[in-house]
């Protein structure tokens, strides 16, 4: 039982439409496709601007935000709370933009007035990095605020909604997100390898002035190609085809559906954690119905907790990273994922637990 936050489980119906064979991928059964895909995603974007489908990861996507947009010695603001925040910081000093590392405690949201403050004490700030779902942590930062904060200064806002979009609300156009960036392998029940990426008008100016170099990961040669129904390098045909029945299995839940089982989903495991007599990471306020940080209290050895999982009991839940290793656990539930595979989880918990050190409440 996988219930890591990524890659996720897939429904038997996806997997097997990855059997199909190959097609043209300049031929027109790739033309409607990869059409029909991309008209589908930008509901789920709640965009009625540009969407790409690049065969990537998350953090090609987030490379991509960033070449597309700045050139080398642009000052960027980077919001960080944990480990995804630190990446795509990483990722625009590597290609040479001057980063402002605005850091928030692991386990806290980004706070819009402490960026509001950080805006105005540096003007020529282009771009802001913003890290909507934090999975190293478990938490969700309030991104309506954060973009009226960015906006107000007329910033470019760049998102990393990896572990978030088609799961949590993030409406792409009412909240003037710029770049948008989510994975494949997260909330969208299919396997790694595409990155779905939202482009604003805002953006594609920035893009014609932007001086990073790109090739591969460039979204005007992505948009090109596109308005011709193809990609310009060749895409994972299979798992586009998983992509489409995926996208017909969610249109048939429906968008506000699937946000409202995915919070009745995580706070189910929240309680259920609870119950179990261990703390929370992330303050409830803000913590992440996709995914659930839970501490371990002394006396639990979380590394060794998660092997009895793994070993005796077929349930992988995923550790803490970086500074947080052995400190949490973390359980997944995005995608395809009921209320009846939390109570499994749970259940097995409840056998490992005290053989890791920690006597369940």
């Amino acid at each position: 039982m996988l219930r890591i936050p990524g890659p996720t489980p897939c429904p038997e119906e996806v997997l097997q439409a990855m059997t199909r064979q190959m097609i043209n991928h300049r031929g027109v059964e790739f033309e409607a496709l990869l059409r029909s895909a991309t008209a589908r995603l930008k509901e789920f974007f709640q965009t009625k601007g540009d969407v790409l489908i690049l065969t990537a990861s998350g953090t090609g996507g987030m490379e991509a935000a960033i070449v597309n947009t700045l050139s080398p010695g642009d000052k960027v603001l980077a919001v960080i709370n944990g480990v995804f925040g630190e990446r795509f910081a990483d990722i625009a000093e590597a290609y040479g933009a001057e980063v402002e590392r605005l850091a928030f405690p692991w386990g806290q949201p980004g706070d819009p007035d402490a960026i509001r403050r950080a805006l105005d004490s540096d003007r020529s700030i282009k771009a802001v990095l913003v890290t909507h779902n934090e999975t190293s942590t478990g938490v969700t930062s309030d991104l309506a605020a954060i973009s009226a904060v960015v906006k107000q200064y007329d910033k470019l806002l760049l998102v990393d909604a990896i572990s978030s979009l088609g799961c949590i609300d993030l409406q792409t156009d009412a909240w003037q997100c710029d770049v948008v960036v989510t994975g494949s392998q997260k909330g969208w029940m299919i396997p790694p390898g595409l990155a779905f990426i939202s482009v604003s008008p805002k953006a594609w100016d920035a893009h014609a002035r932007a001086r990073i170099p790109r090739f591969y990961w460039d979204f005007a040669q992505a948009k090109k190609f596109l308005e011709r129904g193809q990609t310009p390098w060749t895409p994972a045909v299979s798992i586009l085809y998983a992509l489409a029945v995926a996208l017909e299995l969610m249109a048939g839940e429906g968008l506000a559906n699937i946000f409202a089982r995915h919070a009745r989903i995580g706070q189910r495991t929240r309680d259920e954690i609870k119950a179990l007599g261990l703390p929370l990471f992330a303050a409830e306020k803000y913590a992440s119905n996709t995914i659930t940080a839970v501490k371990a209290p002394d006396g639990l050895d979380a590394k060794r907790l998660l092997t009895i999982l793994r070993e005796e009991h077929d349930v992988i839940l995923a550790g803490g990273q970086r500074g947080l290793a052995g400190k949490i656990f973390r359980i997944g539930h995005l995608g395809w994922v009921t209320e009846s595979d939390i109570d499994a989880v749970i259940e097995r918990l409840r056998t490992a637990l005290p053989k890791a050190g920690f006597a369940t409440a």
